[in-house]
């Protein structure tokens, strides 16, 4: 074998030497930008483009200058149609089967992307890309999203050169958790600046890119840039709220049969499209009292503005874009997730926490927070009724596989390639297509190998073919679905599909068939009239499951609820030493002190007037807080809005000293609470309800949350003496019966 030899030479010194440089990677000329724009939540008839009345007239100028994707596919949640966005496999396959919250103990439930799946950001970097990710993770194990990492499933660790956004599936628009690069940082400014998340991430998105575009301008970029809109939760300035003042009063099966007629004059959808019936759960509009009108209205919308208001801060990116000279070369690929959610219940919610709790909710609490809603104290999610008008026309939710679940909004922008502006595209496709398409427009082979690792094929099929040809035969073969044990498949323009209950035998579904050529709305199930296509459905999809890794099936439901953390995950440990100053500590990596005894012991020293939060874990939608005020500890306990305090019997001095708070469980999420000062006890006090999810913020040490877990102060309430450290010791008895009363 004949080694190769550097172009250049090397000699005894520079005058006797040639110099050689090294030739970086170069994408092939004139290649594509590329950028992925990401919806949460939004269901398939949610843009005004989509046949909404919720204006949206940047995303309908994308439209305009590309195509709209009518039978366009997701896997149902968010985790995993990123997965497989960003991979073009499957999301079983690469160990996404459900949320990256959760490591279910299986290959393909590991809450993170094998790297047997190099993302499209790994190979666009290898072949000369720069890359960038601005918003929304959520594929990398949420209890690693701490501080201390590990980074290695970050944006910075899976081909992204930067990054700017939050870890986790939701966060507060107002009040944010943030991540730049590999470390947490501080939102700019609070609300009452004007600040919201959407338009932040706009200003980092165009800095981002004005810094290359200027100092790089012939090297192409890929942008990942994903909103947390319409994920829950909905807020919003009060001005884009007013902006729909009057226009839901008709209600939601006013508003779904409006959409569907709008959807067909654009040609979405076939003439003969019918609404199938109402999903179960939703009521009649009609059949509502004027106080949970009143409030479905509202919640509705926050979430209306919300989506306008992302709408508005995109089109700043898309002004930048031309402004640049860089738009007629960008391929803009907008998507949502999955179809519109149905978490919160059938009357929706002012704080989402209550659901997270199973903490039923009623018109009254909802009606007593109305006038907070989409503000920084509002925690929203809307109705059932408002999910379905948003899925229009197709049936059921976020997290099922019928169509209101995995058929989504899709529009690719390409001006200086696709011609037929404006138009529709009806060939079926999923989400793992995407990345192919990318991989074939910008001239970059999937690696066999990457870094060393040997690669899985990718799964998808490029839908570049569809860009000149609206009339050609749907490449792709066969798509199969599976969520929470709901299972579907596509197969040639047929699908069979079944909703799973949850704890019975997977071999009793009830599997239904519809010929989605012929019946856009899945309205006519041919389950009986065709029962040897249903059976050879249904072996296809056993087939599929096995090729792509779906099994062993799972439909526990719990795993959202109440998750066990895996053997080595930080939230396994018993004991936890803070040392001052650390950074804010996701929820998801804090001590798991819900439902179990623990306690808490802070050394600190205090001089005269000291005062603040010492620990606070939430925010005013639920949480807890220990604090010093007025020369005394405060043990303050927030479950969605029912305060519990537990104030010390003395004031506690100054000097170095030990103040703590111990909690013994006498029963399911309920026990008894204990202050110490100096190691003696300094009050106690029942707390008889507390929450099994304590809070979607995160854990302070130091300084409290914003907004404030409880009124008995305004702002972040800094506390102004020293902590030297804190420690948390987690008891043994979290699944573990009640003890038995004593007998006297």
């Amino acid at each position: 074998m004949t080694e190769s030899r550097p172009a250049g030479r090397i000699g005894r010194t520079h005058l006797e030497s040639a110099p050689w440089y090294e030739a970086r990677p170069k994408p092939a000329p004139d290649s594509p930008n590329v950028i992925f724009v990401v919806l949460d939540d939004v269901g398939y008839a949610d843009l005004g483009c989509f046949g909404s009345e919720i204006r949206t007239p940047n995303m309908d100028r994308l439209a305009g200058r590309g195509l709209r994707y009518s039978n366009f596919h997701t896997t149902t949640l968010c985790s995993p149609t990123r997965a497989c966005l960003l991979t073009g496999r499957n999301h079983h396959a690469v160990g996404m089967r459900y949320l990256a919250n959760v490591d279910m103990g299986w290959p393909s439930g590991r809450g993170a992307i094998s790297h047997r799946a190099a993302t499209i950001a790994e190979m666009l970097r290898e072949s000369g890309y720069s890359t960038f990710a601005v918003g929304k993770w959520h594929v990398a194990p949420t209890d690693e999203a701490s501080a201390a990492g590990p980074f290695g499933q970050w944006p910075l660790g899976r081909g992204f050169e930067r990054f700017y956004g939050f870890m986790n599936g939701s966060t507060d628009q107002y009040y944010p958790e943030l991540i730049e690069d590999n470390h947490p940082v501080e939102a700019p400014a609070g609300p009452e600046d004007g600040y919201h998340l959407s338009k932040d991430l706009i200003d980092k998105t165009i800095a981002m890119l004005s810094n290359h575009v200027s100092l790089v301008p012939e090297k192409p970029f890929f942008l990942n840039l994903a909103f947390g809109a319409g994920h829950f939760p909905h807020q919003v300035p009060r001005e884009f709220m007013d902006r729909y003042d009057g226009v839901y009063e008709a209600g939601w099966d006013e508003v779904r049969a409006s959409r569907l007629e709008r959807q067909k004059r654009m040609g979405l959808v076939p003439e003969a499209t019918e609404l199938p019936p109402s999903n179960p759960g939703v009521e009649p509009w009609s059949a509502l009292s004027p106080e949970q009108r009143a409030v479905a209205v509202r919640l509705q919308q926050a979430y209306a503005g919300f989506l306008e208001h992302t709408d508005f801060h995109f089109g700043r990116l898309v002004d930048f874009l031309e402004r640049v000279g860089k738009l007629d070369n960008t391929m803009i690929v907008l998507l949502s997730d999955n179809g519109a959610s149905i978490d919160c219940g059938p009357d929706g919610t002012t704080n989402v926490l209550r659901w997270f709790n199973q903490i039923p909710d009623t018109v009254e609490r909802n009606l007593a927070e109305i006038d907070l809603i989409g503000g920084p104290r509002s925690f929203t999610n809307y109705p059932w009724g408002w999910a379905q008008a948003s899925n229009t026309p197709l049936r059921l939710y976020k997290s099922y596989t019928h169509g209101g679940g995995v058929r989504d909004p899709l529009i690719v922008s390409w001006p200086r390639r696709i011609a037929d502006h404006g138009a529709i595209r009806h060939q079926f496709h999923h989400v793992t297509d995407i990345t192919p398409t990318v991989l074939e427009i910008c001239g970059v082979d999937a690696p066999m190998t990457f870094r060393g690792v040997p690669q899985m094929p990718i799964h998808g099929t490029s839908l570049a073919y569809t860009f000149a040809d609206p009339k050609a035969e749907t490449r792709k073969e066969v798509q199969y679905f599976e969520m929470y044990g709901h299972r579907s498949i596509w197969h040639k323009g047929w699908k069979a599909v079944t909703n799973h209950q949850p704890a019975t035998s997977f071999d009793l579904d009830d599997w239904e068939l519809y010929h989605l050529d012929e019946d856009f709305a899945e309205t006519r199930n041919l389950a009986k009239s065709h029962p040897e296509k249903l059976r050879e459905l249904v072996e296809r999809w056993w087939a599929e499951a096995g090729k792509y890794d779906v099994l062993p099936l799972d439909d526990r439901r719990e795993i959202l609820f109440k998750p066990a953390p895996k053997p080595d995950s930080i939230r396994a440990k018993k004991r936890f030493v803070y040392h001052p100053p650390i950074s804010a500590v996701p929820a998801e990596a804090a001590p798991l002190t819900q439902d179990v005894s623990h306690r808490i012991e802070i050394e600190a020293e205090l001089g005269d007037g000291d005062a603040g939060a010492l620990v606070a874990f939430g925010s005013s939608a639920g949480g807890y807080a220990l604090f010093v005020k007025g020369g005394r500890l405060v043990y303050a306990y927030n479950r969605c809005g029912e305060i519990m305090r537990l104030v010390s019997d003395r004031a506690i001095g100054t000097g170095r000293m030990s103040l703590g708070f111990e909690f013994r469980k006498t029963g399911i999420l309920r026990g008894t609470g204990r202050l110490t000062v100096a190691g003696r006890a300094a009050g106690e006090r029942a707390f008889d309800a507390t929450l099994q999810r304590i809070s979607l913020s995160p854990m302070l040490i130091g300084r409290s949350g914003m907004p404030p877990v409880v009124d008995d102060y305004a702002d972040q309430f800094c506390f102004s003496g020293r902590i030297e450290r804190v420690t948390f010791e987690i008891g043994d008895d979290r699944d573990l019966p009640p003890p038995s009363p004593e007998i006297d």
